[in-house]
């Protein structure tokens, strides 16, 4: 779920045409071509009308009602609209709407251009009354906008003295020539257009009508042929709507670049075979979160010249800013916050608690899990170009510890009602118009009330936060650990303050109706930092308990008790080693029904709704079904699941019955024009488009923006997609689609090779003993030739021994399994090279010392 655009409005400018407009002779043969999208709002949807600046709406007893604020000067002071509407030149139009207002007034409906220099049509004013009347209206377009780029329906409110209340319903704009576009055919041969590994399968999709087997040319650069074979017909594929044929040419396995692919007259976009294609990914997909940086500039040393901006929303005009915002009308706090910093959502300049707590989390869990699991040095100091390198912290915690800190603030002040609550979100108070750079936005910030579930992400991330930052920053692990008890306590307290639904003026609504699975989530990562047993009880107690959250559909910032499983199946805690493993077993059997999934699809994605469909957002379901995945081959070793993960990198980067890569710059033919306020550059060209790693939202049936309904109507699901900056709910870009990106990436760049066996090493252990407990040294040395880039110890107790207090790694205690993991400044071991921690433990018996020791799973001397 996502934001919803609002372009510019007509302004006076444009020539306008008046009373005129009546006097048109009626069209000859009009088209029946409606041109309208939702015109009878029978969704309950405004969807994808737009309020302007002093209105607001919503769908009221099956119409679009308006609240208007008095006091205007123009019509064009107050208005709705709808933008992508097709206009051909020459061509005749029929428009017919209802409406009716609550106090009489004209109004005006007017028919033009969306965009700077904002020409008009058509326009025509009228007189409402209190009762509704029907309106016809017919004339001829002057502007020739066919493809639904630029055209504009607009009614004009303002110019009153009064409030009013404004409804119109049955809204149709029928005419032109040319029917809807529809749907573009795309190239036929779909490959992962940023390339293949050695070692792993190399797999096309290929649309053909043919029902037997054609032929295939691997060519290298030079366009010499260096591998044929025959296609696997795999017959009608219901995502594409198209006859499918699999080309395998995975035994070819020499590196190199430009290489394509020819089945008949098709040939593919060129492609790479190398260990090293996706090694770049994962900072490129970090790096969005830079850009999205709230409160700071955006400076050309890190982003690039053509990216950098000034801060925005820092309380100087025209900004209003998020220094002193108040709470949205309505909502009585009594007070304001400074909520400076954190990322912007999306496209917007929103940010959501919801949506920035998944985010969030899934940087801090790509980090924990390659420090317990796999390899945290690519992600180290220094790795990305952030101003904070060099610190001596992790790049990739200190970008997410931006959007922490802003967690942080949203948080109710001490001494006031629902102290200790989050407010769900801040955004502007009406929606603004692409392109908007964010320093330049006038809108007032508003807070939206606190929410359980905004106030569940909070404990959730800050708890995380503690456990990792506890030896990095102890006094900011003390710090989030305060404020996640003190969030998880008020969400207790109140359980069901739910988001309203209908506060979408101006950002998303993120409502969520069901909080039990972010309970579940805080539970986990609360116990999982501190070990309370009032957590474990409530962890433990929960419907959700050990992994029901996982299923075909995935996660995201609405359905997020997998990822408290995932921190369980990850962290070492006191729980039963039958229950982790429990855990562990729901994943692998989630990523077998994934895989199930993709061996039936023509273009192979592990996702599933009940309906077939796909949703808002697809994209991000689709990858953090691929964390799924990972996590199945971390836990298992077994390549299946390593090769499904990268199988998910391969739809992603262009093997998808668009033939888009859906990341930015990678790829040959990669989206441009994502949605996004000041990555414009379809709008304006002095603007750029995105930088390379945003993740698109990609297909999304339903359609919900004027472009794709334009467009795509009748749309098989993985084909509900175009790459308009207006088509905002199939190419949208959000930080939590991106989170799931990253996290994916950075595992598929570690994964690159199959991993080598763990290294050679040998222990010291020396313990002092005494009547009620035990004090011990141990000693690890790398006596491999190869460094170590983390590691892990694991041995067992002989008696009845606890842990109670280690140094040097993070320490926890399974039954009688102790282990020790490495922290970011010892994680490095040289070849030959040792280092020294220790614990101390209760002993109710003599301090016998331990029977073996591993390190990365490998048996020490």
């Amino acid at each position: 779920m996502g934001n919803r655009a609002r372009w510019r409005a007509l302004t006076a400018t444009g020539a306008l045409l008046g009373a005129g407009l009546l006097a048109l002779p009626p069209a000859a043969a009009a088209a029946e071509y409606e041109r309208v999208v939702n015109g009878d709002f029978a969704s309950g949807e405004v969807n994808p009308w737009w309020n302007g600046a002093g209105t607001t709406g919503s769908v009221v007893g099956g119409e679009f009602c308006t609240e208007v604020t008095g006091g205007t000067v123009n019509g064009y002071d107050a208005l709705v609209g709808q933008n992508g509407v097709a206009f051909e030149a020459g061509q005749p139009y029929t428009l017919k709407f209802d409406a009716r207002a609550a106090t009489p007034q004209p109004i005006s409906a007017v028919a033009g251009e969306a965009v700077d220099p904002y020409r008009q049509i058509a326009r025509t004013e009228v007189q409402l009354t209190t009762e509704p009347q029907s309106f016809t209206y017919t004339f001829d377009s002057t502007l020739d906008f066919p493809t639904a780029g630029n055209g504009q329906l607009a009614f004009w409110f303002g110019g009153q003295s009064f409030d009013n209340t404004i409804c119109v319903d049955n809204v149709s704009l029928v005419g032109g020539v040319k029917p809807p576009p529809g749907l573009e055919p795309a190239a036929p041969v779909r490959v992962n257009q940023t390339g293949y590994l050695p070692g792993l399968p190399k797999r096309a999709s290929v649309a053909n009508e043919s029902t037997t087997p054609v032929p295939w040319t691997l060519k290298n650069a030079a366009g010499t042929a260096v591998a044929s074979g025959q296609s696997t017909p795999k017959g009608l594929d219901p995502n594409s709507g198209e006859h499918v044929h699999l080309v395998d040419f995975s035994a070819y396995e020499t590196v190199g670049t430009g290489y394509t692919l020819t089945v008949g007259a098709d040939t593919s976009h060129p492609f790479d075979i190398s260990p090293d294609v996706l090694k770049d990914l994962r900072y490129d997909s970090l790096a969005f979160f830079y850009h999205q940086r709230s409160g700071t500039p955006i400076e050309a040393e890190y982003a690039g010249a053509e990216h950098a901006r000034p801060a925005g929303h820092l309380n100087v005009a025209p900004n209003q800013g998020d220094h002193d915002v108040p709470c949205l009308a309505g909502v009585d706090c009594g007070y304001t916050l400074d909520v400076p910093g954190g990322w912007y959502d999306a496209g917007d300049h929103g940010k959501y608690v919801v949506n920035g707590g998944i985010s969030a989390w899934q940087l801090l869990n790509e980090y924990e899990r390659a420090l317990r699991v796999g390899d945290a040095s690519a992600l180290g100091d220094g790795k990305l170009a952030i101003p904070e390198r060099g610190n001596g912290v992790p790049d990739i915690l200190d970008e997410a510890k931006w959007e922490v800190d802003f967690l942080l603030k949203m948080q109710v002040p001490d001494g006031r009602p629902l102290a200790g609550m989050a407010h769900h979100k801040i955004h502007d108070a009406q929606w603004t118009g692409l392109p908007m750079l964010p320093h330049l936005d006038p809108q007032v910030r508003r807070l939206s009330a606190p929410s359980t579930a905004a106030t569940l992400n909070l404990a959730a991330v800050a708890a995380q936060a503690a456990r990792l930052w506890k030896e990095i920053d102890p006094a900011f692990s003390a710090q989030a650990l305060a404020a996640a008890e003190k969030a998880y306590q008020a969400a207790r307290a109140n359980p069901a303050k739910l988001a309203d639904p209908n506060d979408g003026t101006g950002g998303g609504a993120y409502s969520d109706g069901t909080v039990t699975d972010e309970f579940y989530w805080a539970a986990a990562e609360l116990f999982a930092t501190t070990g309370g047993s009032g957590y474990r009880a409530d962890l433990t107690g929960s419907p959700l308990y050990k992994g029901a959250s996982f299923n075909a559909r995935g996660f995201d910032w609405g359905s997020t008790g997998a990822l408290g499983d995932i921190t369980l199946a990850l962290v070492p805690t006191a729980l039963p080693a039958a229950d982790v493993a429990a855990i562990r077993q729901a994943i692998t059997t989630t990523a077998d029904g994934h895989l199930a999934q993709m061996a039936a699809q023509g273009h192979p994605a592990p996702y599933r709704t009940q309906d077939g469909s796909y949703e808002w957002g697809s994209n991000g379901l689709i990858a953090n079904n691929g964390v799924v995945l990972a996590l199945a081959y971390d836990f298992t070793k077994q390549a299946k699941y390593r090769e499904g993960a990268f199988g998910v990198m391969d739809y992603l980067l262009g093997r998808n019955p668009v033939n888009y890569s859906y990341v930015s710059g990678w790829g040959e033919q990669p989206v441009r024009n994502v949605h996004h306020r000041h990555w414009a550059n379809q709008l304006d060209p002095s603007l750029p488009i995105a930088p390379a790693g945003a993740l698109s939202g990609g297909p999304n049936s339903a359609l919900q923006d004027p472009i794709s309904a334009g467009l795509l109507k009748g749309c098989p699901a993985q084909r509900c997609f175009v790459d308009h900056i207006e088509a905002y709910s199939v190419n949208e870009v959000t930080v939590n689609w991106n989170s799931a990106l990253a996290w994916l990436a950075n595992w598929a760049a570690e994964k690159s090779t199959v991993d080598t066996p763990p290294a050679a090493c040998s222990v010291s252990y020396q313990a002092n003993g005494w009547n009620s407990g035990l004090s011990a040294s141990v000693v690890l040395k790398n006596t491999s030739a190869v460094a170590w880039n983390g590691w892990t110890l694991k041995f067992a107790f002989s008696g009845n021994q606890q842990l109670q207090h280690g140094w040097s790694a993070t320490w926890s205690q399974q039954g009688a399994e102790v282990t020790a993991v490495n922290l970011p400044w010892n994680a490095s071991v040289a070849p030959g090279a040792s280092v020294t921690i220790g614990f101390n433990a209760s002993s109710p018996g003599p301090a016998t010392a331990p029977a073996s020791f591993s390190v990365n799973g490998s048996t020490c001397k």
